[in-house]
């Protein structure tokens, strides 16, 4: 029986898009035999998904987006691999959950042609390494306060990343807007040479932004995370009917006050109102568009989640 080459499709269902049928690369090496660069007049473009495991829906929009804007010709790439230079003391990096066959599916039937998953010796072959890259003033900010040395693993798995898969184009979800933010910088003062492209959050039916973690969320815990998501959509309604900035936090604020004091509690880490350029907070006469971002804990599970907000100018 011969086996289906990258990017090769098969079981299409009436109706549906054919599936694509990839391969599960764990070494630099099987990548690079499983999908070569092509070259040439007929070469497409390379996309690149970069995940933790653990995909949901909204890693399938991103394998979407990156399938839509490379077509019939190009190659998408889906890594998987829990960075243990993005975890810290007492984070969940063992807790962190691994579902690698359930990812594969996932993937491939959202048009991924291969699926890297190395383990920690091929990504970092001397053990930690001693050269990272450092995230700076913007990576110290929200969740780099609360996540010392957090963005500096983060970038230094990104640039190994981008090295080994060598894609011309690079899909993030806009829900870690700081980390979007920080990669973007990276790019541009390190010169990598691949764009990047943003895809909108991706939300359960009652607005929580979806995580690998909310499988922690215990049903009770899950509603009281509600919250965090419906702090943003009060902000955006302010904003919609002129409110500034400072009425636009206030919004947010009184959305999670109550929910401080509720059975479970949602604890704040942060309610911050920042320029996406360089995370700092926006002053009272902001024009442009901003980004609220929150942060806080319910039970033993941490949560993210931000919305842009656009501030126009006023009458001349």
């Amino acid at each position: 029986m011969t086996t289906p080459g990258p990017g090769s499709r098969t079981g299409t269902r009436p109706g549906a898009a054919p599936a694509v049928t990839p391969r599960l690369a764990r070494s630099a090496a099987a990548l690079h035999a499983a999908l070569p660069r092509r070259r040439g007049a007929d070469a497409g473009r390379r996309a690149v998904v970069m995940t933790m495991g653990a995909l949901h829906d909204g890693h399938a929009a991103l394998v979407r987006a990156a399938r839509e804007a490379v077509g019939d010709r190009g190659q998408v790439l889906v890594t998987v691999f829990v960075n243990p230079l993005q975890f810290g003391a007492g984070e969940d990096l063992d807790r962190y959950p691994r579902t690698l066959d359930a990812d594969v599916v996932l993937a491939v039937d959202a048009g991924a042609d291969v699926v890297f998953a190395p383990g920690a010796g091929e990504v970092y072959p001397g053990g930690e390494p001693q050269v990272r890259i450092a995230a700076g003033p913007m990576g110290e900010r929200l969740e780099g306060a609360f996540r010392p040395g957090h963005f500096d693993g983060m970038l230094t798995v990104v640039a190994k990343l981008l090295h080994l898969t060598e894609p011309d184009l690079a899909f993030y979800g806009r829900k870690d807007a700081q980390q979007l933010a920080l990669i973007r910088r990276m790019v541009r003062d390190l010169n990598f040479p691949v764009d990047l492209v943003g895809v909108d959050t991706v939300r359960e039916p009652d607005g929580l932004a979806l995580s690998s973690r909310n499988r922690y969320l215990a049903p009770q815990e899950r509603r009281a995370a509600l919250a965090l998501s419906r702090a943003l959509f009060a902000a955006r309604d302010a904003v919609a009917r002129g409110a500034g900035p400072e009425d636009a936090r206030a919004a947010a604020h009184r959305v999670l006050a109550p929910a401080a004091d509720g059975t479970p509690p949602v604890t704040l880490d942060y309610l911050a109102l920042v320029d996406p350029s360089d995370f700092t907070d926006v002053a009272a006469g902001f024009t442009g568009e901003a980004v609220l971002a929150v942060a806080g804990r319910v039970g033993t599970t941490r949560l993210i989640d931000n919305i842009p907000l656009p501030f126009p100018e006023g009458p001349a």
